[in-house]
């Protein structure tokens, strides 16, 4: 009887605190630049949310991407498992909370090469927060045995959605490739979704190198930080949200 009695009141408390608004779940807005101010020497932020950094003739751009872009340019926003978009979920809903979920965290990186011979990324690029979590860009091989799992048997819908999404990323990725004077090169970079406690974080694009001996191996690189921010906080039942890095 005390035990009926007991697992009673404890509904009866939830009840309460759920009406008077104490369920909540973790809320995380966009990714923006962080202000110009806060940037590194030689950088530039667009209204558009591009951080550009400039030596002489040679920039190298970054920009966050959101999923509504990615679902506009390569559709599948209401497809689902469906979708060939290999960037979102298609639209699918997070069962807890209603939101859309996130596959990655995206970011475009262009690279403008009007100063040198070559340049190349050597290095990873790392996406480093203020709390000490770290996210290194994801690879081709790495996402290709990602997306392979979803890809039942060899032939059918199912793997013609897998070859799609393979496509898409081979032709879209950023790729370490060379660079030469009077090129330009540009694609996606791709983190695993931020856990929800990252609010301010610095993407840095490491080994830029920028000079190469005779033999063509590097003798000059460089590190180049991009400073980002996001809103994080709690959201209640009724819309209403309380940002925990004001």
């Amino acid at each position: 009887m005390k035990t009926i009695q007991r697992a009673a009141l404890l509904t009866t408390l939830v009840a309460l605190c759920v009406g008077a608004g104490c369920a909540w779940r973790p809320y995380t807005g966009e990714v923006r630049p962080s202000v110009e101010a806060a940037q590194g020497p030689n950088m530039t932020v667009a209204d558009d949310g591009t951080i550009t950094w400039i030596q002489d003739r040679l920039e190298v751009r970054m920009r966050p991407v959101t999923d509504e872009e990615l679902n506009r340019q390569f559709g599948g926003g209401d497809l689902g498992p469906y979708s060939e978009n290999p960037f979102t979920y298609g639209g699918v809903e997070d069962f807890y909370s209603g939101d859309d979920k996130q596959r990655f965290s995206v970011f475009m990186l262009g690279v403008k090469n009007y100063q040198y011979p070559k340049v190349r990324v050597l290095g990873d690029i790392v996406l480093e927060s203020t709390n000490e979590r770290q996210y290194y860009d994801l690879t081709m091989k790495q996402l290709d045995r990602y997306f392979r799992a979803y890809a039942i048997g060899y032939r059918g819908n199912e793997y013609g959605v897998y070859k799609e999404r393979r496509a898409i990323l081979q032709s879209t990725m950023f790729r370490r490739q060379d660079i030469f004077s009077g090129q330009e090169l540009e694609g996606y970079v791709l983190f695993q979704p931020l856990h929800t406690d990252v609010s301010d974080m610095t993407v840095v694009v490491k080994d830029l190198v920028i000079r190469f001996d005779y033999r063509g191996e590097p003798v000059e690189a460089v590190d180049i930080p991009f400073h980002f921010e996001r809103e994080v906080g709690r959201k209640f039942p009724d819309g209403s949200v309380e940002l925990s890095n004001r």
